[in-house]
């Protein structure tokens, strides 16, 4: 009954709906005042006939006729009545056969089955909620977020501004609003004023008017966006955003940050205390080839390898397991330590000092460029928009899929390819072409969406890395609090409070690595923090734990020992922009 009292509120309230049967209305009353004629006439022609017939008769004799049903038991004999009626036939057949069904769909069932889709479609959230996450739109970055949002048992809601993509994101099971981003209504409906998060993702004047707007309706509610230039950054922090990101300049430096030759040995990608994270391709170095038992890395260095990367593969070190030339060593352990393990392992790179290769003059690429620039590494972007690159010495004007083109950028001389497209078709293209140009090259690719992560893989990437995910988590690391660093698609580091049920449990009889695919990298906390501990730890309550693992070993992780998972508050409190992941 409710959704009916909905629907008729919609179908009533709308200018439109009422126009509408306004003139549905003038059209019955015209084919009402017809058929009253046809039957006065009817009678007359009878009466010269020399016929009676009752007005019910008249009107039935109408509308068979009209309807061009003409049962035949009532006619004329003369030829007046029988020109009468092919008139009352023919108009019945334009009014009634034609008019009608037209009018009565355009002016009143469709506009009746809108009104039920509009019904259908939320535009506000119950009154109860609070500490839900808002986002929009629904792109390539809000799939993953959401699923990590659910991950995290965080109510969510997806802010949609168009009636049909609402309804058909609602069919599809996602929690979504419809309204307008620029209405001040829109955020009272969604409750934002006690949201644990909104986050912005258009472009970048909507996105400055948009937070504007919220900020008039909540001074509190903490505001995350993502700027397409980095000039937008500082104006949307003006209009109120206590976070703005730029996910193409953090993806373009994520991707150069894994070239080779960016640092000789291990470079480091991210840190959580005295713990160090870093990296270490096996391709034209000393470790190619060798099995980890036959390395001795954790015996000479102290360092832990905490995990392989081959080509979209995680796997868990294993003494046997062999380091080819796809493989990427995941290293942990303090800055010492990885400084010894440079020491003992010289990284040799023959192509170092030849000039990386750059496919996309983008954002993304420009941002691979600035971070290889800034750190000594010479480079090439190869750009098919002249205009992007036009008096630049360090661009190749013209398209990346052409032989001629990538020659005279130094393909077969660069030590890796950068592909930063937006296009994922074009992408997998230009990761198979320069494969079988180069087999001993290294391809670091960009993935827009998700689902091409694999196919990136096959066809010949040794990373990828995904500009949905990476975004998706700098904001759930914002969400969270906690810091998460994301070592290629699919494949995270995290921290979480040591779960009641492994306080007081071992390393090793903890089963966390056989139950969940994660491996432990250090537990404690601050300068307490225990790195690359033993089997024999223990988990004491009170600290933290990292951890390494698949997005699917983190769910794993989750579901096993933290069922409810680990909700926290936001923080209230402006943050200083990020320069990388």
């Amino acid at each position: 009954m409710k959704f009916l009292t909905s629907q008729l509120l919609y179908f009533f309230l709308d200018r439109t709906t009422q126009r509408n049967v306004r003139i549905l209305v003038k059209f019955l009353l015209i084919l009402t005042l017809l058929i009253i004629i046809y039957s006065f006439i009817f009678h007359w022609i009878m009466e010269l006939e020399g016929r009676e017939h009752s007005w019910p008769a008249s009107v039935y004799w109408t509308l068979t006729v009209m309807t061009t049903l003409g049962f035949g038991d009532i006619t004329f004999t003369s030829d007046l009545g029988r020109i009468f009626s092919v008139v009352v036939l023919l108009s019945g057949v334009v009014f009634l056969l034609v008019m009608l069904p037209f009018t009565f769909i355009q002016f009143f069932y469709a506009p009746w089955l809108e009104a039920q889709e509009k019904a259908r479609t939320p535009r506000s959230l119950p009154p109860s909620t609070r500490g839900h996450v808002i986002l929009t739109p629904f792109d390539a970055v809000a799939v993953p977020l959401i699923a990590k949002l659910r991950q995290y048992n965080y109510t969510y809601a997806v802010l949609v501004n168009e009636q049909q993509r609402a309804l058909e994101l609602f069919d599809q099971g996602y929690r979504v609003v419809l309204g307008d981003i620029d209405d001040r209504r829109t955020y009272e409906r969604l409750r934002a004023d006690r949201a644990a998060l909104v986050f912005f993702n258009r472009d970048d004047q909507l996105n400055t008017n948009a937070i504007y707007t919220l900020r008039d309706v909540s001074a509190s509610t903490p505001i995350v966006a993502n700027a397409q230039r980095r000039a937008s950054m500082d104006i949307m922090e003006l209009a109120g955003a206590d976070q703005v990101f730029h996910f193409s300049h953090m993806l373009g430096r994520s991707l150069a940050r894994r070239v080779l030759g960016m640092a000789i040995g291990a470079h480091i990608i991210g840190a959580f205390d005295r713990l160090s994270i870093a990296e270490v391709p096996a391709l034209n170095t000393t470790l190619e080839g060798k099995t980890l038992l036959d390395s001795g890395i954790r015996d000479r260095t102290g360092v832990n390898v905490a995990g392989i990367w081959q080509r979209g593969t995680f796997i868990l070190p294993e003494p046997e397991t062999e380091l080819g030339p796809h493989s990427v060593l995941v290293l942990a352990g303090t800055e010492d330590r990885l400084q010894r393990f440079d020491e003992e392992f010289l990284i040799t790179c023959g192509r170092r000092w030849h000039p990386v290769l750059i496919l996309g003059g983008g954002r993304v690429g420009q941002a691979a460029a600035k971070h290889l620039r800034d750190n000594g590494i010479d480079y090439r972007i190869v750009e098919k928009n002249e205009r992007l690159v036009r008096n630049r010495e360090d661009a190749v004007a013209g398209d990346a899929a052409e032989l001629d083109i990538l020659r005279q950028a130094g393909i077969d001389s660069a030590p890796s390819v950068i592909v930063t497209t937006n296009d994922d078709n074009m992408n997998i293209y230009l990761t198979i072409y320069c494969r079988s140009l180069r087999p001993d090259l290294q391809i670091i690719t960009r993935a827009t969406l998700d689902r091409n992560v694999s196919q990136l893989h096959q066809a010949g990437a040794n990373l990828v890395m995904s500009y949905a995910t990476l975004g998706a988590s700098a904001v759930i690391n914002y969400l969270q609090d906690v810091q998460e660093v994301m070592v290629a698609e699919g494949l995270n580091i995290f921290r979480m409070p040591v779960p009641e049920a492994l306080t007081g449990k071992s390393l090793r009889g903890s089963g966390i690595r056989e139950k969940t695919g994660c491996n432990v990298l250090a537990a404690g906390t601050g300068k307490d923090m225990r790195v690359s501990p033993e089997p024999e730890t223990i988990l004491r309550k009170g600290e933290e734990i990292v951890l390494i693992g698949t997005a699917d070993a983190e769910k794993g992780f989750l579901s096993a020992f933290e069922p409810n998972s680990i909700k926290r508050s936001p923080p209230f409190r402006k943050r200083k922009r990020p320069d990388s992941t």
